[in-house]
């Protein structure tokens, strides 16, 4: 498949919000010839947790991008008005697939796809208001740029929506498992010479001889080409070439999350180097 080419000036080809009433705690949907977004959300928990999502529902044949999409594309962009009561904390994402080769890589979904928002109340008592600007790329062979406002309303002592909190826990749950004994990373190295990150992993039994898929995602300036792995079994060894830009050439002290697919489940650990 070619690479998605991003249209980041083609007006005609952005789509934005058509004013629609919202209802309890779902936002109206922002539309694109693609596919259509918005967001869900439950009342606050007592410790000022608001569970949410940002729910986009793909066309046949159309994709949107993970975190860090590779050399081209639009990640989901989230930024939420702070005087609604609300904060917007983290965007978290399911593990994506790798589509393309070579310059034309890219990272992302080609199924309808939520993404868990950690939310965070900042208001005491009353009525919330979130008021989110939302901006993402939704493409076929080419990149359409997404962008709306989405705005719901969680008044206080409202009652949720079963459906709604039932969405919320499927994407809640579909998210990267934590690093455990029989599925983790058990060393990781950088060579900066060779600019290749080497790691030691260990994988489910599922695993086998089956395929596996790492994504690295770090801070701006630092990129990732494609991982190689050896196998097969569970205990593999993965390279993954570097390219660092800008001013600051250092890997050292700088978090790079890997989430890591292999034998029906995911799995997500930061990665830290001296």
């Amino acid at each position: 498949m070619k690479m998605a080419q991003c249209i980041a000036t083609a007006t005609p080809l952005v789509a934005f919000l058509l004013p629609a009433p919202s209802h309890g705690a779902t936002s109206e949907w922002v539309t694109s010839p693609g596919g259509t977004v918005r967001i869900v959300a439950s009342q606050p928990r007592p410790d000022g947790s608001i569970p949410a999502i940002l729910e986009v529902r793909l066309k046949p044949g159309w994709k949107t991008y993970w975190r860090d999409p590779g050399a081209s594309g639009i990640p989901p962009q989230v930024t939420l008005d702070p005087s609604g009561g609300v904060i917007l904390k983290a965007i978290r994402f399911p593990a994506p697939k790798t589509f393309g080769e070579g310059p034309g890589r890219y990272v992302g979904y080609d199924q309808p796809v939520a993404f868990p928002l950690e939310l965070k109340r900042v208001a005491n008592g009353g009525d919330l208001a979130i008021r989110a600007s939302v901006f993402l790329g939704i493409c076929e062979d080419i990149c359409i740029p997404v962008q709306g406002e989405l705005n719901l309303a969680l008044k206080s002592g409202g009652f949720d929506n079963p459906l709604d909190g039932a969405r919320i826990d499927k994407a809640v749950a579909a998210l990267p498992e934590a690093p455990s004994d029989d599925f983790r990373v058990t060393k990781a190295s950088f060579d900066a010479a060779a600019r290749m990150i080497h790691l030691d992993l260990r994988l489910p039994k599922a695993a086998g001889g089956g395929p596996v898929d790492l994504f690295l995602s770090g801070p701006p300036g630092i990129f990732f080409g494609k991982p190689v792995l050896g196998g097969p079994g569970v205990e593999r060894r993965a390279e993954i070439p570097v390219k660092l830009s800008g001013k600051d050439k250092r890997i050292a002290g700088k978090a790079i999350a890997l989430t890591v697919r292999a034998g029906g489940r995911s799995m997500e650990t930061t990665l830290a180097f001296d």
